[in-house]
């Protein structure tokens, strides 16, 4: 396709990466490890704070020397800019709601911009987790190509955000974002999207030409010890103390782990895991690891269980050797990274749907 070749290929800074999570900043460090040695340490990292809180990690990113330089980015939902509001009513017909969508998405690039920290047209590759955030905006609006980087593990499986916010004349919908640029939808359907790095085509329900199959399991098995230290080094606060902690636990009792959502409200969230804690506490140890971007607290209302850090990717237990656990268990998180566990559980839709309205958690069915 054309669109893949409309890459700066003359510029003076090699890539650059825009995460959002703590999970993509761990995918691109495997993604960066798995280059040549040479080509190590010149890209730069953009952590976007709209979502995450990344407390110390740029300064334990910057120890590692992995990255030329990381920039913190000021990002901003659209709420932060009341002008917007007016573009977001519906006018009652589908011209006048287009023309309202044109103008949200330049007005909302135009004011994103002062926020961006740097500038991305001084690099070959630029690579975004989420460009459904603001940046996607910007970097489609100022004509900047890009790679979209899938947001999280399979996550399209479940929810293909871009077919479901664009339910109605969806390729009418494509054809002004990828075609004519005056609307943006994410996912690789905007102009100046070059390609979308997925993990798996195969469990995908719906396609996209611009979709590419980049197994991230294949990025892990390479690692060596020097890479996963490399890693350690960045995620881990207090690594002697996890060390300890995961050594404390040993014994011969099996060890279940849950892993937390942030789902529902903080009241209903707290009754869902309090009823997972209830179903497997029989069967061993329960160990807590709550979601980063999950704001209960569980070291209050769970003070019984040991727990993980949160900001701790799950993949990283896997980095400890001897570590095992008998069962690992989530709601609607995916769970095929985890290779330290002898049973993985998903309890999946049907299990919230005790909990919450299943159109909230079943949006591929709405498509």
């Amino acid at each position: 396709m054309k669109n893949r070749k409309r890459k700066n290929r003359n510029a003076e800074k090699p890539r650059v990466y825009v995460c959002h999570t703590y999970y993509h900043v761990y995918i691109t460090f495997l993604k960066e490890l798995s280059l040549p040695e040479e080509e190590q340490g010149k890209a730069d990292l953009v952590l976007s704070m709209m979502s995450t809180d990344f407390e110390n990690l740029k300064s334990r990113v910057e120890s590692t020397g992995m990255f030329r330089k990381v920039y913190m980015f000021d990002e901003k939902r659209e709420d932060f800019f009341p002008e917007l509001a007016k573009w977001r009513r519906g006018t009652g017909n589908i011209l006048g709601n287009l023309y309202y969508r044109i103008r949200f998405t330049g007005q909302y690039a135009q004011l994103e911009a002062p926020f961006v920290p740097v500038d991305f047209r001084e690099y070959g590759d630029i690579y975004v987790y989420c460009d459904s955030d603001p940046i996607g905006y910007y970097l489609n609006h100022y004509k900047i190509p890009y790679h979209a980087l899938e947001d999280g593990l399979n996550c399209l499986k479940n929810y293909d955000a871009a077919r479901y916010d664009n339910r109605g004349l969806f390729w009418l919908k494509v054809f002004m974002s990828r075609c004519l640029n005056l609307i943006f939808v994410q996912n690789g359907y905007g102009k100046y999207c070059i390609d979308m790095e997925v993990n798996d085509l195969s469990v995908l329900r719906y396609g996209c030409p611009r979709y590419v199959e980049k197994p991230r399991q294949q990025l892990v098995d390479r690692l060596t010890p020097q890479d996963r230290d490399k890693i350690l080094r960045a995620f881990i606060r207090d690594k002697e103390g996890l060390e300890r902690q995961l050594a404390e636990s040993g014994g011969t009792k099996d060890k279940i782990l849950i892993l937390t959502d942030p789902l529902c409200t903080l009241e209903v969230r707290e009754r869902i895991f309090r009823d997972i804690i209830k179903k497997y506490e029989p069967e061993g140890m329960i160990f807590l690891k709550p979601h980063p971007r999950d704001t209960l607290d569980y070291r209050t209302l769970f003070p019984e269980y040991p727990q993980f850090d949160a900001t701790v990717p799950m993949e990283l237990l896997g980095f400890f050797p001897g570590v095992r656990f008998k069962k690992v268990v989530g709601v609607l998180t995916v769970l095929n990274a985890i290779t330290f566990a002898d049973e993985i559980v998903r309890l999946g839709e049907d299990f919230m749907d005790a909990y919450e309205d299943p159109k909230i958690h079943r949006q591929n069915e709405l498509i």
